[in-house]
């Protein structure tokens, strides 16, 4: 999941518009307020976060993320494209740093840039099973020989499955694990997610099995 700050209704409709195209889920802030608030609830795995603010300011949520020893990746905005702004943010621990008007496609190369940077693993690691092939590093999964777009969730999914064939995993163990802790919703919308990604999969998507009256499992083979 993406959090993107941005007060500018137009700008932020059309960055979510576009992490959405490119496999992400995003939701959208007007606010410092409103997204701090929602940090409370749940940790995104990348923040977007504009300095010019209406009340408290990019640079002093970076500021307050950091002191608490939030290590959220976050990538800073700017419509002044100062140096200093740039320099500022990179010295209170931004992980990068969008100079507007950037590019769509810009956006979303820092986006996938970072979050390679900040994955836990550190280093390439292809998972292959079932007619699947999952690039941990480059954040990428090819099914049937075929390139296969998935959102942030889909794919956490699928690395869950892949690192543990064979598994049985609890529709609460699931969404726990996935959607975290905090998240306030219901277990169907694990069923859902794994609904899509059966679709997207094409025949591969067979190997994900329900386990009637449990949950969810992948097989090596099918």
């Amino acid at each position: 999941m993406i959090f993107c700050v941005e007060d500018d209704n137009g700008i932020r409709d059309l960055i979510l518009y576009t992490l959405h195209a490119a496999g992400f889920e995003a939701v959208g802030f007007s606010d410092g307020a409103s997204f701090l608030d929602a940090l409370r609830e749940g940790t995104p795995e990348l923040v977007l976060l504009d300095i010019m603010l209406p009340g408290e300011d990019g640079i002093s949520i970076l500021k307050r993320l950091r002191a608490e020893g939030n290590p959220v990746p976050v990538i800073m905005a700017t419509a002044k494209g100062t140096e200093y702004d740039k320099v500022i943010g990179l010295d209170l621990g931004a992980d990068d740093y969008l100079a507007k008007p950037f590019g769509m496609m810009e956006m979303v190369s820092r986006v996938k840039a970072v979050l390679r940077r900040v994955s836990p693993a550190g280093k390439r690691e292809i998972l292959s099973l079932c007619g699947i092939q999952m690039d941990t590093a480059q954040h990428m999964v090819v099914a049937d020989g075929k390139r296969v777009e998935l959102t942030f969730k889909e794919y956490e999914l699928l690395r869950k499955f892949m690192e543990n064939p064979g598994r049985v995993f609890t529709r609460d163990q699931l969404l726990g694990s996935i959607w975290g802790d905090g998240y306030i919703g219901e277990t169907r919308t694990v069923d859902v997610h794994i609904g899509t990604l059966r679709t997207k999969l094409g025949r591969c998507g067979d190997c994900i099995e329900t386990v009637r009256g449990v949950g969810y499992r992948l097989e090596a083979e099918k």
